[in-house]
């Protein structure tokens, strides 16, 4: 395990670069310091889950990363790419669900999937193919012609992910992609991520449902006030116990909620 900024990333094999790696990423917002100098390492193949309270830096860093908001300092690479130096490279090799996707709405499924495709430069008729089977796996086939604005949370999900990996990136970001998505969805999202992985690609999401990342990951990084406070294995991260109450540790937060509110719950007569 990780537990000090800078100490080494996982290794790879044959002296490979991990899929994704940053050093002092930095990023301020005025007075605000939301990302204070960030060393992250994720190795290739697998699932990386990016855990921690709100306001750790999470959505910042992934969006530094993926090339959404630019750095004040520090270094972001994909794949060996330094994000920022070859920008276009790198949006080639990454798929990216964002918090708060926003959508096409007044495209159908199908319309939205075969713009992705066609402004990735992928040949028409591959983009056709890639996208019956994508909304095929994503139970979307009944919706393929109607309309995304009158699509629901789940579905607009199912359909974001579906254009995130319709160039078949090498890495993929998302950002809470379960919430607010129903258990059938969710289950759906899940086997879809889970073929995505099992080729040897890259997923690197954040997540406040420690349940779901103890059943999907195999490696985590741990953020608190913009840092990252441990990283590696799943395993070594909870230790004995839950990755809950690791994480609980590893920040701080245990006790907080025990002190005050006397008056809470009591009869007001």
């Amino acid at each position: 395990m990780t537990d000090l900024a800078g100490t080494p990333g996982p290794a790879e094999p044959g002296g490979s670069p991990p899929a994704v790696r940053t050093r002092g990423l930095f990023k301020r917002f005025g007075a605000q310091v939301a990302v204070a100098g960030v060393d992250l390492a994720v190795p290739r193949g697998g699932f990386a889950g990016l855990v921690g309270p709100n306001g750790a830096g999470k959505t910042t860093t992934l969006s530094m990363i993926t090339g959404l908001l630019r750095p004040d300092g520090g270094t972001a690479e994909v794949a060996g790419m330094d994000v920022w130096r070859d920008p276009v490279a790198v949006k080639s090799q990454v798929g990216v669900l964002p918090e708060g996707l926003r959508l096409f709405e007044r495209l159908s499924g199908r319309e939205l999937l075969s713009y992705n495709g066609q402004i990735r430069g992928i040949p028409k008729d591959e983009v056709a193919r890639r996208a019956e089977e994508l909304l095929k796996v994503m139970d979307l086939s009944g919706a393929a012609d109607k309309l995304v604005v009158d699509y629901s949370t789940g579905m607009r999900k199912k359909i974001g992910l579906a254009a995130a990996l319709l160039h078949n990136p090498k890495v993929l970001f998302l950002d809470e992609p379960f919430e607010g998505v129903d258990p059938v969805s969710a289950n759906t999202l899940v086997e879809v991520l889970r073929r995505y992985t099992a080729s040897g690609s890259t997923i690197v999401f954040s997540s406040h449902v420690m349940e779901l990342v103890e059943r999907l990951c195999d490696w985590v990084s741990v953020m608190n006030l913009g840092r990252i406070v441990a990283q590696g294995p799943l395993a070594e991260i909870r230790g004995g116990g839950t990755l809950n109450a690791a994480i609980l540790d590893l920040v701080g937060a245990r006790g907080n909620g025990e002190e005050g509110l006397s008056w809470l719950g009591s009869s007001s007569g």
